[in-house]
C-alpha cells in the first residue's frame, strides 16, 4: 500500500469536495451525512439555547443548531446563494419567539433575497443541511466563515470536535 501519494481518483474526489457549495461545505464534512436519513425538520417557532460540544449555542425549537455567515452585514443577508447553496445553508424563516436562554430583544427579521429571514443580534440565521440530529454542529467553522452563535449573538470560534474516522486498517478510501 502506497501512502505517500494521492491517486487520480482520490485527488478528483478531494478537489470536487473542496469546490462544492457556496462558501464551501459541499462535502459531508467527514460525517457521511449524504448516506444518512434526512435532517430533522426545522422548527422556526422558537430561538433558544442548548448545550453542545461547542458550549451553549443558539438552536431552533427542535434543537437544530443555528449558524451565522460572517460575510453578512448587520441585519443584512449579503449571501448571493444559488439553489444548491440554499439547500446546503437554508435560512431560518418565519417569526420566532424567544425560548430559554435567549434575549427576546435580540430576535428580529430582515428581508434577504426577497424573503424574510430571522436574525439574532443582527446576524441572519442559517441551518446546515449536514446536521442530522438535534445538537449536531457539523457546520461549525466551515471555510472559516460559518459559525454557531452564543446567547449574546457572537460567533463561537471554537473548533467543532473531530468527526469519527472512517479509516479501517489504515485505508481512508481516498487512495492514499
Amino acid at each position: 500500500m502506497n501512502r505517500g501519494r494521492i491517486t487520480a481518483t482520490g485527488f478528483a474526489l478531494v478537489a470536487a469536495l473542496a469546490l462544492a457549495g457556496c462558501g464551501g461545505g459541499g462535502g459531508d464534512n467527514g460525517s457521511g451525512a449524504r448516506n444518512e436519513a434526512p435532517a430533522p425538520a426545522m422548527d422556526t417557532s422558537t430561538v433558544r439555547t442548548s448545550d453542545s460540544p461547542l458550549g451553549t449555542v443558539l438552536v431552533d425549537g427542535g434543537g437544530r443548531t443555528l449558524y451565522l455567515f460572517t460575510e453578512d452585514g448587520k441585519n443584512t443577508n449579503s449571501m448571493d446563494c444559488d439553489a444548491a447553496c440554499l439547500k446546503l445553508w437554508p435560512p431560518m424563516k418565519g417569526k420566532p419567539k424567544a425560548g430559554d436562554g435567549v434575549d427576546a430583544a435580540l430576535i428580529s427579521t430582515t428581508r434577504g433575497s426577497s424573503r424574510m429571514q430571522v436574525t439574532y443580534a443582527g446576524h441572519p440565521l442559517y441551518y446546515y443541511a449536514g446536521d442530522r440530529a438535534a445538537g449536531d454542529v457539523k457546520g461549525q467553522g466551515i471555510d472559516g466563515i460559518w459559525y454557531a452563535l452564543d446567547a449574546q449573538g457572537a460567533a463561537i470560534k471554537k473548533a467543532a470536535p473531530a468527526a469519527p474516522s472512517t479509516q479501517e486498517n489504515g485505508n481512508s478510501g481516498y487512495g492514499y
